[in-house]
């Protein structure tokens, strides 16, 4: 594989500006309480909205640099997802990098088919009987589909993870596999590694 320049240093300068823009914001809003007719509610919303946008741009940034060693086919993934989220057809895919996933994976349907993001996303549409469980991909290829993964015990916070989340954040917990997820009730795209999940950007993630 020839993986893409992965040179942190333009996305630190970029989130250094951009989380100097939201300290600045902060400083404006301490000053502001001062003020007694002022209501900060809708500047709590904007610096949130402004800290949930860097973050996904970082993890769109680091999501490139995890899969380019392991795969040169980002390019279809990027694809396929964006389609599903933007149809809210739900999907769960495993890119396996250096761990053998043969004895945390309840195998399905042997697929061993070039990876392409239309195969992805017949996979994933809504009735296909391999819908709902995870792809398994092996560097450019996809190895199988409707794979059972190992499910996470986590809580995050009081918000209930729905099964397709706790099986990346399971299969991440237990090895060094990037999972992706498209969430069926919101679209939103995420992504599991070394037990986390970070959304990432709907648009222009290639």
């Amino acid at each position: 594989m020839n993986p893409i320049n992965c040179d942190f240093s333009p996305m630190k300068q970029t989130l250094k500006e951009e989380l100097l823009q939201v300290i600045m914001s902060l400083q404006q809003s301490i000053e502001a309480m001062d003020i007694d007719t002022n209501c900060l509610l809708g500047n709590f919303e904007k610096i949130k909205e402004k800290f949930v946008t860097i973050e996904m741009k970082a993890a769109t940034f680091y999501l490139n640099c995890y899969l380019s060693p392991f795969t040169e086919k980002y390019p279809e993934l990027s694809h396929s997802v964006q389609n599903m989220s933007t149809r809210r057809h739900g999907g769960l895919i495993v890119i396996e990098r250096e761990d053998s996933l043969n004895s945390l994976i309840k195998p399905g349907i042997h697929i061993g088919a070039e990876l392409t993001h239309s195969l992805i996303e017949s996979i994933f549409f809504p009735g296909n009987p391999l819908h709902d469980g995870a792809v398994l991909v092996t560097h450019n290829q996809i190895e199988s589909a409707a794979n059972v993964l190992p499910l996470s015990e986590r809580y995050t916070g009081e918000k209930k993870l729905g099964t397709r989340h706790r099986a990346a954040l399971g299969l991440s917990e237990l090895s060094d596999a990037l999972i992706m997820v498209v969430s069926e009730e919101t679209g939103r795209i995420s992504f599991a590694f070394k037990g986390n999940l970070y959304p990432i950007t709907t648009h222009g993630i290639i």
